[in-house]
């Protein structure tokens, strides 16, 4: 575990507790814009999606025993998060539990076209709304930037709305590589236009 400010930094499969419960919790918080057509239920998403974390791909900031940001970081060929359609069912019903399993499925569990060598894929970021501000985030990225052996690292399709987020990554020193315009039909409904990657490359 690395002290980083006001923040220990530890891999998520080694942090214990209820890490995987509080992970949903900043999950269903951050991500709300794309769950709400499953459940308008926070406690349901939590639960519905609690499953699929895949721990030792994740870095988390803890304050006390409280996690207040986490981030995944792979190597282009991993999945950080594996869907599973039992506990989906479960709690958001067959159809929708369904429904989810598919779209986000096909979403989240992307797979990289030649994926590049030395290249860390860092996904996933959230911070709890509690500690929103205050650094959780850029503890947890810092923290893969030093210690992955990774030369270069992409963050892939940020959503150009998500200005926090974008001068987040920005002042850490990525740099936008790539930007896909959504479709007018997409953009209409989503309010957003492009999708922003950045990069960094290691000194």
């Amino acid at each position: 575990m690395k002290h980083s400010g006001a923040f220990e930094v530890d891999r998520a499969d080694r942090a214990g507790g209820e890490v995987r419960h509080q992970m949903a919790e900043i999950f269903a918080d951050g991500f709300s814009q794309w769950l709400t057509y499953f459940s308008r239920d926070r406690d349901v998403i939590v639960n519905a999606f609690a499953h699929m974390f895949v721990l030792d791909q994740f870095y988390v900031a803890l304050a006390g025993d409280r996690v207040a940001a986490f981030g995944a970081c792979t190597d282009c060929r991993s999945f950080s998060l594996e869907l599973q359609s039992a506990p989906l069912r479960r709690y958001l019903g067959w159809f929708k539990g369904s429904m989810a399993a598919l779209i986000l499925k096909r979403e989240f569990q992307k797979p990289f076209v030649d994926p590049p060598s030395e290249t860390g894929s860092v996904e996933f970021i959230g911070t709890a709304l509690s500690f929103r501000g205050q650094g959780a985030a850029s503890a947890v990225i810092l923290h893969m930037l030093d210690h992955l052996p990774y030369r270069n690292f992409i963050i892939e399709e940020v959503a150009d709305t998500n200005i926090p987020a974008i001068r987040l990554y920005e002042k850490l020193g990525f740099t936008e590589y790539k930007r896909k315009s959504l479709s007018p039909k997409q953009a209409r409904r989503s309010g957003i236009n492009h999708m922003v990657s950045l990069c960094l490359e290691k000194a």
